[in-house]
């Protein structure tokens, strides 16, 4: 690779592991070195495209200094790669992080996209066509959860995010408090071998989910409730409206705002 000392930021599957670029494997078989959050979770995918390439361990407990030297060898010369347990890095992982590092230290960040849980879920919703809201993992604790989705959930756009088993109907029973009313997708082990994609109210969800004993896997969950308005008359975007999400998303005052956007 010319000039390869750079971080490569590599996407890998999120479950099936077809779900490569060819340009993904060329990557991660020449590179000096993979840092990854989890050495025995990369080993799998690694072992089966006969990738041999030294392994390093970066993970949301590691500390600036240990991203740093990781940093600090591409400044020597080394060409090395970021991935993480699945999907694409630095969306909800520690590759956002490291990332950041790499510009302050103006090292040449290189994205090679692929698999997305959030791509994938927006993907056969049918419910992204005028974009969406991605939120992360939510909070634990209800109070900061209904905090979080009472502010996004009103906007006019779906809300999109990720949520652990054991917090998934304690989540919908905080939306189905919110908005009764909301149409949601959740989509269960995206591309494995248990994937399931369950539709309908907060209700239905909790009388699905409610009546078992266990709950196990990986969710992403998407949800589009009606909000004030028409969808047509919101998406005119008109200045208050547009005022009113920016201020939501930034936390900036709406008259900074208007002043930064309008008053040029």
């Amino acid at each position: 690779m010319q000039n390869s000392a750079k971080l490569f930021i590599v996407s890998t599957p999120i479950g099936n592991l077809e779900d490569i670029t060819i340009r993904a494997i060329n990557i991660l078989r020449r590179v000096d070195m993979i840092a990854c959050e989890d050495t025995r979770t990369s080993s799998i995918l690694l072992n089966r495209y006969n990738i041999k390439a030294r392994l390093k361990s970066f993970h949301k407990y590691s500390t600036k200094e240990q991203a740093l030297r990781i940093l600090n060898d591409i400044k020597q010369g080394k060409s090395i790669a970021y991935i993480t347990d699945a999907g694409t890095p630095g969306i909800s992982d520690p590759g956002a992080y490291l990332v950041k590092l790499a510009f302050e230290n103006d090292i040449q960040v290189v994205p090679v996209p692929g698999t997305s849980a959030i791509t994938c879920a927006a993907s056969v919703s049918g419910m992204t066509e005028h974009g969406f809201i991605f939120l992360g993992f939510l909070p634990g604790p209800s109070l900061k959860k209904k905090k979080i989705i009472n502010k996004f959930i009103n906007l006019g756009l779906p809300v999109v995010f990720y949520e652990s088993p054991h917090r998934l109907l304690n989540t919908v029973r905080v939306i189905n408090d919110l908005k009764a009313d909301c149409k949601m997708f959740i989509f269960k082990e995206l591309t494995k071998m248990h994937e399931q994609i369950l539709s309908g109210t907060p209700e239905d969800i909790i009388n699905k989910y409610g009546s078992m004993d266990i709950i196990k896997g990986e969710y992403t969950i998407i949800a589009e409730c009606e909000c004030s308005g028409s969808k047509k008359d919101f998406l005119k975007y008109d200045k208050k409206r547009l005022l009113e999400i920016a201020s939501s998303l930034t936390g900036l005052d709406k008259r900074e705002i208007y002043k930064r956007l309008f008053n040029k």
